[in-house]
């Protein structure tokens, strides 16, 4: 992999990248959704339909225990409740996130249940989990390896992981393009709507430094996954991972 983790500019441990990115996000979590569906031309909300509809098997089982983590402000987990029709569970480390998530969920008259969490500690049983999902908060971890053998911690033997996030396009041309945008448009756009030019220079640097798609398949297997596959969505700019127990 590229990095061991996630690495803000000014930090020097674990430790203070993870208090660097909760703090990166709870300053941001009032124009979150508003700024991910600008940027995406509304796209990142096809990305999620995707997602569900790959895990939707397992949503719809009535006895699954589904844990949608680094939920943010709860996109993935009302989808994912839409379609299972009964409530689910989310996590995140970010309290402003999560009370923007619960208000989301109230609006919607929504039952899923939050808490707050490290996703790289979580407060759960081994094997106790039959799907646990994360979109977009992978390449947020302070230790991506961690990350993902607590993944596979929680989750029973047949369990499913499946993670949405940024990845790099493979077709050289489309990534020179796609480059140039999240350096200097996105950076803009999201200071300017944000407030915060910090985490709108953080979130595309956070992209080039994470693994593309086949080295995140390859890792999730040195960790112990196994049937691991991806696709590529928007020209490649995002890749999907279902990896099972």
């Amino acid at each position: 992999m590229k990095a061991a983790g996630t690495t803000p500019a000014g930090t020097h441990s674990e430790e203070q990248a993870a208090r660097w990115v909760r703090e990166m996000f709870s300053g941001v979590a009032r124009r979150y959704d508003l700024l991910n569906h600008v940027l995406s031309a509304n796209i990142d909300k096809r990305w999620r339909r995707r997602t569900v509809a790959l895990v939707r098997p397992i949503l719809e089982r009535g006895d699954s225990r589904v844990l949608d983590l680094c939920c943010g402000t709860g996109d993935l987990l009302i989808e994912m409740e839409g379609a299972a029709g009964r409530a689910l569970t989310g996590s995140d480390f970010c309290h402003p996130m999560l009370t923007a998530a619960g208000a989301k969920l109230g609006r919607k008259h929504y039952r899923s249940k939050l808490f707050e969490g490290d996703a790289l500690r979580l407060p759960l049983a081994d094997a106790s989990l039959d799907l646990v999902t994360v979109a977009f908060g992978v390449r947020n971890f302070s230790n991506y390896r961690r990350g993902f053998e607590e993944m596979r911690r929680v989750l029973k033997p047949g369990g499913t992981a499946a993670i949405l996030e940024f990845s790099q396009p493979p077709n050289a041309a489309f990534g020179s393009v796609y480059g140039w945008y999240s350096r200097k448009v996105l950076p803009r756009i999201g200071a300017w709507i944000s407030g915060s030019p910090e985490a709108y220079t953080y979130l595309p640097d956070s992209v080039r430094k994470f693994p593309g798609a086949e080295d995140l398949a390859q890792v999730l297997r040195e960790c112990g996954f196994r049937s691991v596959r991806f696709e590529r969505m928007t020209f490649g700019i995002v890749a999907l991972h279902l990896a099972e127990v």
